[in-house]
């Protein structure tokens, strides 16, 4: 493994990390397991915002007494309603669910505390005048965090955060099709070595919240490093081709203050794919030919990331949006499977009363509500 300085926190990240998410609601064999080979392979970077005990408990007790292996960002402001996710800047709910954190893993301690999912100045505001920013310090202050940090998809946002001096840490959304500008813009610059730092592909503001990063040692860990999966299939690409898995790593390695990218893995196979970055060659790392041609961003693609969520329905909109996807790619020719997932789900597409909140929570401006409709008219239901 290869560690990395995550920004001026004074502790080295594994450039590549762990997002504990496909670890929900699977049974403790299989988060022991990936756990295990994590370790194993040097990780020791895990993000786990998922509010559910379960898992949280289920990580716990495989990480037993190898704790100290692993560094973990732990959410405050995630929580749950009927179990579905959903999002809190009320003080005591988010103390409620963070201290719950901590007892399910069996720490005293949390490395990153990271207030989630900030992506509007509104949050930014309610996380201030709310106390959670006290909150968070007080907690530092007493060692129960070691650092501060949050998770965001908004440049602007996070950049306000990490100029205001709020975050020694910030995981934010980086693949090159979110990066890019719209048109055909050439990446040579993005193709640099780190100490270059030419950034003329990536979109402005983006590039400014990179910088300003690496300028205040604020260090970034990764998320949406493949875009959900869509990166690596030339069907759901917004490129000319598939990237590899390699190729998207080192897309996000090669960003200005990015120290380690987080991965998420449901098995033992998947940790040594992710891994095996670290024996590739500079020509399989590289990227350039396929990016080279970038029609635009992934802007209104789902990338199934369950921030829209809750549904006043208990529609689960990430898999509506999933199978419906997967059917597009051939509706002449939809998957028995498919539509077996699509028709077991207890909320379908058609059950959508057009409220808008998911949209209002979408970090990428799905047009989740267009999307139900089309779901109901391609599955009948």
């Amino acid at each position: 493994m290869q560690y990395r300085d995550l920004g001026k926190t004074g502790k080295k990240a594994s450039i590549i990390g762990f997002g504990a998410e496909y670890l929900d609601r699977k049974p403790y064999e299989r988060v022991e397991e990936v756990i295990n080979r994590v370790l194993e392979q040097g990780i020791n970077m895990m993000d786990l915002f998922m509010p559910g005990s379960e898992v949280r408990r289920n990580i716990g007790q495989a990480l037993g007494s190898r704790r100290k292996q692993i560094q973990i960002q732990g959410a405050i402001g995630s929580v749950d309603l009927k179990e579905q996710y959903d999002i809190s800047r009320d003080l005591d709910t988010c103390k409620r669910y963070f201290e719950s954190l901590l007892t399910d893993l069996g720490t005293d301690y949390i490395d990153f505390g990271m207030f989630f999912f900030m992506d509007t100045e509104e949050a930014l505001r309610q996380i201030i005048d709310n106390g959670i920013v006290a909150y968070a310090q007080e907690l530092k202050k007493q060692g129960v965090i070691h650092h501060i940090g949050a998770t965001s998809h908004n440049a602007h946002v996070a950049r306000q955060m990490v100029e205001m001096g709020l975050l020694e840490t910030l995981m934010f959304s980086v693949n090159p099709a979110f990066d890019m500008n719209a048109g055909d813009v050439s990446i040579d610059g993005l193709m640099d070595s780190l100490e270059d730092r030419r950034l003329e592909g990536v979109s402005p503001e983006r590039a400014a919240l990179y910088l300003a990063c690496e300028q205040r040692g604020v260090g970034i860990t990764t998320m949406k490093t493949l875009g959900a999966g869509k990166l690596l299939s030339k069907a759901t690409s917004p490129f000319k081709d598939a990237l590899t898995v390699g190729q998207c790593i080192h897309y996000a390695l090669t960003r200005p203050a990015i120290a380690s990218v987080m991965l998420g893995y449901s098995t033992a196979a998947e940790v040594d794919e992710a891994c095996r970055y670290l024996t590739l060659t500079d020509e399989e790392k590289d990227y350039g030919n396929v990016a080279h041609a970038a029609p635009g961003l992934m802007h209104g693609a789902c990338v199934y990331c369950n921030h829209c969520q809750p549904c006043p329905v208990s529609i689960n909109i990430a898999s509506v949006n999933r199978y419906r996807d997967i059917a597009r790619l051939d509706l002449a020719n939809i998957p028995p499977s498919i539509v077996q997932h699509y028709n077991s789900l207890v909320a379908k597409g058609g059950e959508c009363i057009a409220c808008g909140s998911c949209e209002e929570r979408c970090p990428f401006g799905v047009e989740i509500i267009n999307n139900m409709a089309d779901a109901a008219e391609i599955f009948g239901a």
